[in-house]
């Protein structure tokens, strides 16, 4: 029997796989070789190493939080929005979009364009009494800004696979908007959610341009592990390989966890 052909795959696509592939593993493999794992216990247990793992740990289950309040009704919008005239529902979907694309970096000085003391809203709110840069709230908010995207499209995905009929049924029946979303909706959509919260926690939790643009890195209060990791590899690069290495495992097994729910919509 003849193999199909549709099914093989190309020397040459192996190949390119393969280098991508070490192109991705072999740094992080790097990485596992070269800590220093008789020290990894005492490095571990420094002050400075526990105080911005609790302030990661705090700020990015709020960041998700936060993201969850407001990203599943945005990802219902976006879902919903196919009526919509062309121009709008593009300009939505880019603003959604930006926060991947955008060097994290942008999106801090463009958090403290809006926010800085001297910002859009921060001068208002500074003589009122309200400083948001360095603080932990301004860490919150830039966690928040880099990782709502995640949710979001994959709610959305989640919306756009999920059978309507159900939620028509319903409303038919005499439910209310508000018991259709809650008692269907949600439900519909819960794997979408729990995914997407996932993915935003990870995200947050490794989030590091943004935060040190506009909430700074005060010991306690705005230092979280990937500053803490960056500022120790200066001083100590045994410290800042340690934190690397948190910051990786949290990453392999929240995707370990997804069971390939890594892309909006697609699960099993």
């Amino acid at each position: 029997m003849r193999p199909d052909r549709r099914r093989s795959i190309s020397p040459i696509v192996v190949v390119l796989a393969g280098i991508a592939l070490a192109l991705l593993v072999l740094p992080l493999g790097a990485l596992l070789i070269r800590a220093p794992w008789g020290d990894m216990a005492r490095l571990l247990t420094s002050p400075g190493v526990g105080q911005a793992l609790l302030l990661s740990l705090v700020t990015a289950t709020l960041a998700t939080g936060i993201c969850l309040a407001l990203g599943i009704p945005l990802a219902i919008l976006l879902a919903r929005a196919e009526a919509w005239p062309v121009l709008p529902r593009r300009l939505l979907r880019v603003a959604v979009t930006i926060p991947l694309v955008l060097p994290p970096v942008i999106g801090g000085i463009a958090l403290l364009m809006l926010l800085g003391r001297r910002g859009v809203l921060g001068e208002m709110l500074a003589e009122l009494g309200f400083g948001i840069t360095y603080t932990t709230g301004a860490v919150v908010l830039a966690q928040t800004f880099v990782s709502m995207p995640f949710l979001v499209f994959a709610v959305e995905g989640a919306l756009r696979t999920a059978d309507r009929r159900v939620e028509i049924a319903a409303a038919t029946l005499g439910a209310s908007r508000g018991q259709v979303f809650r008692l269907i909706t949600l439900r519909l959509v819960a794997p979408g959610v729990a995914a997407g919260a996932v993915l935003c926690f990870t995200r947050a939790l490794g989030e590091f341009g943004a935060t040190i643009t506009f909430a700074g890195s005060l010991p306690g209060v705005t230092r979280t592990l990937p500053i803490a990791s960056y500022l120790a590899l200066q001083r100590e690069p045994g410290e800042a390989i340690a934190l690397a290495i948190i910051l990786l495992v949290v990453s392999v097994v929240v995707l370990l966890g997804l069971r390939d729910r890594w892309m909006p919509g697609v699960g099993r």
